[in-house]
């Protein structure tokens, strides 16, 4: 017999699980607690199931029975209400939860937990945080091309063709991300290849022959400007030549003086490894006299303005600016590259552990460890040979 509201609402359970038909599968079922919840029974490929329409009265009698009809229309078509539901379900995630701006909040999380820096993790985020001003609150299945091109114009607009190339790069990167957790199915960006201007390749300003270096290193060790970090970090980067973030992010504990070496740790380093690089004498006196200065602090090379943040790369320029090289002759990253050039042209070292020494050998687990082991006496050899030239050009007259 049909329900009717009257008897819905006289409806209890009596402590126990109650079951009323309306007929055509659909029930109402009283739980011991006094809840009543709107069922349906059927059969779909041989299998007796079950769907689940929601509570009365918020689901009144009338809307459930347009549920059941809603029901057996699918089933009529082959296909299954309960599938039907979860589908639909999905679709309305996809448009409130699956937004550009919260998967690429989650990629960005997923790359911290895999351990890369955060100065990468920072660079990324700035440039998310124009794609998230553009579309971040859409759902990601329903950004175009078109969508993602207007914020990249915008930045190209300015001139900024690196920056613009790098937000169509990490804009793919949250795609790809989304087609690997499965909430797209397309990466956009990769037609937008063609559609921006390619910046001119500029290599950072070094000074690559001998003269022009000693008169850069007289200029650094007679710098009486700055902080004891500052000066200390300019001598450091000629005699050590790595990333100017490997330095200016140092700790304390990574050095040891006595054994003479110091170990950068991996997620400082570009390779995402370990790198253990050799001091020479020259650099412990150098380390040694910069301890008495700031030893107290856990960082190698505190800011004078803030003692718990590490100068700036951009306080290294600036100091090179002061002595009188301007950027398109030496920047902080280019100690890097008269390193490599100068011991290159020595014709002295084996070139792979140069390149060890650099940081440059590649993501190889066998090739890692057999640089490391092979190359390790050269480069201690290196190192040495590289700090006495410095002192020769410091005494040339």
């Amino acid at each position: 017999m049909p329900l009717t509201d009257t008897k819905l609402r006289s409806l209890s359970s009596d402590g126990k699980t109650v079951k009323l038909a309306d007929g055509h599968g659909l029930f109402i079922q009283v739980a011991p607690s006094g809840s009543k919840l709107w069922r349906m029974a059927y059969r779909f490929d041989g299998k007796q199931k079950l769907l689940a329409f929601g509570a009365y009265p918020a689901v009144s009698l009338a809307r459930a029975r347009e549920l059941r009809a809603e029901a057996k229309v699918l089933l009529a078509q082959g296909i299954d209400p309960n599938e039907h539901a979860k589908a639909e379900k999905a679709a309305q995630e996809a448009l409130t939860e699956h937004t550009f701006a919260k998967i690429a909040a989650e990629l960005i999380e997923k790359l911290r937990k895999e351990g890369k820096a955060e100065v990468t993790l920072s660079k990324k985020q700035w440039l998310l945080d124009m794609a998230n001003a553009a579309f971040g609150d859409r759902p990601i299945r329903a950004i175009t091309a078109a969508d993602i091109l207007k914020p990249l114009q915008k930045v190209q607009a300015k001139g900024n063709y690196e920056s613009a190339r790098r937000l169509r790069s990490t804009i793919g990167q949250v795609f790809r991300f989304a087609i690997a957790t499965a909430r797209a199915d397309n990466d956009p960006t990769f037609g937008l290849r063609g559609a921006l201007i390619t910046p001119k390749v500029s290599h950072m300003a070094a000074i690559t022959d001998w003269d022009g270096f000693g008169a850069l290193l007289k200029a650094i060790w007679a710098y009486d400007g700055g902080s004891p970090s500052t000066r200390a970090a300019l001598k450091l980067m000629a005699l050590l030549y790595t990333r100017p973030g490997e330095l200016r992010l140092a700790l304390w504990e990574e050095f040891d003086l006595e054994k003479a070496i110091w170990t950068i740790p991996a997620e400082r380093t570009k390779m995402r490894r370990e790198h253990v690089k050799p001091l020479p004498p020259l650099a412990v006196e150098i380390l040694q006299a910069l301890k008495a200065e700031t030893g107290s602090n856990y960082r190698a090379f505190p800011s004078a303005i803030a003692r718990d943040r590490p100068i700036s790369e951009n306080t290294l320029n600036q100091a090179l600016r002061r002595m009188g090289f301007d950027k398109d002759q030496h920047t902080s990253h280019g100690f890097r590259a008269t390193a490599s050039s100068l011991l290159n042209e020595s014709g002295l070292w084996n070139a792979d552990a140069i390149e060890a020494e650099l940081g440059h050998v590649g993501s190889d687990e066998v090739r890692r460890a057999y640089h490391r082991a092979r190359y390790w006496d050269e480069r201690v050899k290196m190192a040495d040979w590289w700090a006495a030239d410095i002192a020769g050009c410091l005494t040339a007259i």
